[in-house]
């Protein structure tokens, strides 16, 4: 098993499960302390190459994932592979796109689908999920 995240340090969201998934910020510098095993970027264009294994959904900021399909066969594996491993959800600013993408991830914890933006405001940042259509998106996920 490898070393997972902390959670008590700022931006690690712990999901009902107990699984922990790390939320941040492309724009700000790498957090100190253990690199992702697998990171998913939530971007309008192609991310940088980084060492670890990742994942480009494309998804312009403020809006929604250009492929339903894509994003939930890409967020249902950073499901799985956050119950032994260190994964990253990552955007821009890691609020909008971030949030949404960790509420969809509660909606697959368990959490239900019109409480899990609520459940991302209390655990990771209360200014998570930017748009109304963000919001809509988290509850029609759980269809």
């Amino acid at each position: 098993m490898t070393e997972t995240w902390q959670p008590t340090v700022p931006g690690v969201l712990r999901l009902p499960s107990g699984r922990l998934v790390r939320g941040r910020g492309l724009r700000r510098p790498l957090p100190p302390g253990p690199t992702p095993t697998y990171a998913v970027h939530l971007l309008g264009k192609r991310p940088p190459e980084v060492p670890w294994e990742a994942r480009w959904l494309r998804w312009p900021d403020f809006w929604l994932p250009s492929s339903d399909a894509d994003a939930r066969a890409v967020l249902g594996e950073a499901w799985h592979r956050a119950a032994d491993g260190r994964v990253e959800i990552a955007c821009g600013g890691g609020r909008g796109r971030t949030g949404t993408a960790l509420a969809c991830l509660a909606v697959l914890d368990g959490v239900p689908a019109d409480r899990a933006v609520d459940f991302v405001r209390q655990n990771y940042d209360a200014h998570a999920v930017e748009t109304p259509w963000q919001k809509r998106y988290v509850r029609r996920f759980a269809a």
